[in-house]
C-alpha cells in the first residue's frame, strides 16, 4: 500500500458507507415530485437553482469515495433516460437503508445482495408484463401517449404550468427527427425577455449573430436556396511576429514580404467567391478585411461560431467541414431552402430552414431571468429524453409511484413462499 493510505474494513465500515449515502440522500429528497422544492447552489460566482437531480449532485462536492456512486448513477440515468435522476438516488438510498438493520444483526451482506437481485430480476419481469405496448396504435394514440409521457416528466418542473405548451413542442422536436433520433440533432438556445409561451420551435439551425467587423452591414441578410461553406480557417491579415527576425538586403525586398502576406489572403478569398457559396461560416474569425470584400460581392460570413452550430449546421445542409479553400467542389458544399438574420428580444438570429440532409430542430426559449430559462432547458432536456426513450423502446408503464406500488404488492405476494434468509 502507498504512504498515507487509510485502511478500513469489517461491519463498521459498510455501515460507514451507507450512512455516507444517506447523507446525499436527505439534500436531495425534498425536491421529488411535483410538492417538491428548488434547491439554490452557489459555488463562489456561479448560482444554480434547480430540482434536477443529477445537476444538484454533479455540483455537490461529494468526497466519501462511497458516496460518489451515487454521483455515477445520477450521472448514467441523465445520459440514458434524462428524467428521474432524483428518484434512482433515493431508491438506491432507501435499498441501503433498509438493509442497514440485516447488517447490524450480522447477516452477510452477500446475502443481501443476492435477495436484492432475484427481487430487481423479478420487478423487470413483471414490468414487461403490465406495460402498454405503444408500437400497434394509430399515429394519433401515439403521438397522445408521447405527449402524456413529456406532461408527466414536466409535472414536477418549474415550467409545470406551461406543461401542454412545452410537452407539444418537445413531442414535435423528437417526431421531426430523423431514425436514429440523435439528441444533438435537438438544439436549445436561450433569449431573456419576453413571455414563456413566445418560446418556439425552428425546423433547422439557428445561432445568435456572432462578433461581426466593419462592412457587415452592408452584407445581404436574406437568401433562397444559398450554397454554404464551413471553414475551420482564420480569414485575417496576421501581425507580424514580434521576435521573428529577417534578414534582408534591400528595402524592396520587405514589401514584397508584406505583398506575399496580401496576396495569401486575396487568393484565399478569391477561391471561396469562386465556388459559388453565399454563406461562409467559421470556427475561427473571419477579419474585416473578407468582411468587406464579401460584402462588396453580396455574400454573407459569420466568424467564431461555435463548434456545435457548426456541425448541426453541416449536418442539416450537408456542407463538410473544409481546412483549406482548395478543391472546394460542389459536394463539399451545403444548401439550404431559407436563410435569414431575426431580430429575436435584442438579439439577432442567424436561422437556417427548410434544410435537405439531416432534420434539426432547434427550440428557441423566452422568459425573464436567466435562471429561469436555464431551468426550463433542464426541465425540457428531460422532457425530450423520455419522449425519444418512449420511441425508442414502444412501451409505457403508469408514472407517479403506482408502478413501484405494484412492484411493491407483486413482491410482496411472491416472497411468501421463498424459504431461507433471502
Amino acid at each position: 500500500m502507498k504512504d498515507g493510505t487509510e485502511e478500513s474494513e469489517g461491519r463498521g465500515q459498510i455501515i460507514s458507507n451507507i450512512n455516507a449515502c444517506q447523507s446525499i440522500v436527505e439534500v436531495v429528497k425534498t425536491t421529488l415530485g411535483p410538492r417538491g422544492m428548488d434547491k439554490l447552489i452557489h459555488d463562489g460566482r456561479s448560482v444554480t437553482i434547480s430540482n434536477d437531480g443529477a445537476t444538484l449532485i454533479g455540483l455537490l462536492d461529494i468526497v466519501h469515495p462511497a458516496a460518489k456512486t451515487l454521483v455515477d448513477i445520477a450521472r448514467s440515468q441523465d445520459n440514458e433516460v434524462g428524467d428521474g435522476t432524483t428518484s434512482v438516488v433515493l431508491t438506491a438510498g432507501e435499498l441501503l437503508k433498509q438493509s442497514k438493520q440485516f447488517i447490524d444483526e450480522g447477516m452477510h451482506s452477500q446475502i443481501i445482495i443476492k435477495g436484492y437481485r432475484e427481487a430487481c430480476q423479478k420487478c423487470i419481469d413483471r414490468i414487461l408484463e403490465i406495460s402498454v405496448k405503444i408500437s400497434d396504435k394509430s399515429e394519433e394514440e401515439k403521438r397522445d401517449l408521447l405527449i402524456k409521457c413529456a406532461e408527466t416528466s414536466l409535472n414536477s418542473k418549474i415550467i409545470a404550468n406551461y406543461k401542454i405548451f412545452f410537452a407539444n413542442m418537445a413531442v414535435d422536436a423528437v417526431l421531426y427527427l430523423d431514425q436514429d433520433l440523435d439528441k444533438s440533432d435537438i438544439g436549445i438556445k436561450k433569449i431573456t425577455g419576453g413571455s414563456v409561451t413566445d418560446s418556439f420551435m425552428v425546423h433547422g439551425v439557428c445561432f445568435k449573430k456572432t462578433f461581426s467587423y466593419a462592412g457587415f452591414e452592408q452584407q445581404p441578410k436574406k437568401f433562397t436556396n444559398p450554397k454554404i461553406i464551413i471553414l475551420n480557417l482564420e480569414l485575417e491579415l496576421k501581425a507580424e511576429k514580434d521576435n521573428a527576425e529577417v534578414r534582408i538586403e534591400n528595402p524592396d525586398d520587405f514589401q514584397k514580404i508584406v505583398d506575399a502576406e496580401w496576396n495569401i489572403i486575396y487568393d484565399k478569398l478569391d477561391k471561396i467567391v469562386a465556388s459559388g457559396a453565399k454563406i461562409v461560416l467559421s470556427n475561427l474569425p473571419i477579419g474585416d478585411l473578407a468582411t468587406q470584400y464579401f460584402a462588396d460581392r453580396d455574400i454573407f460570413c459569420a466568424g467564431r461560431v461555435q463548434k456545435d452550430d457548426l456541425q448541426r449546421v453541416g449536418k442539416a445542409t450537408g456542407a463538410i467541414l473544409q481546412t483549406t479553400v482548395h478543391g472546394l467542389t460542389d459536394d463539399v458544399l451545403g444548401n439550404c431552402g431559407l436563410f435569414e438574420e431575426v431580430q429575436l428580444g435584442n438579439e439577432r438570429f442567424n436561422m437556417f430552414t427548410e434544410c435537405v440532409r439531416t432534420k434539426t430542430s432547434t427550440l428557441v426559449l423566452r422568459g425573464g431571468a436567466s435562471q429561469y430559462l436555464e431551468e426550463t432547458e433542464r426541465s425540457l432536456n428531460d422532457a425530450i429524453m423520455i419522449v425519444r426513450r418512449a420511441v425508442k423502446s414502444h412501451a409505457v408503464v403508469a408514472g407517479g409511484g403506482a408502478i413501484e406500488m405494484e412492484l411493491s404488492r407483486y413482491l410482496r405476494e411472491y416472497l411468501r413462499n421463498i424459504p431461507g434468509k433471502t
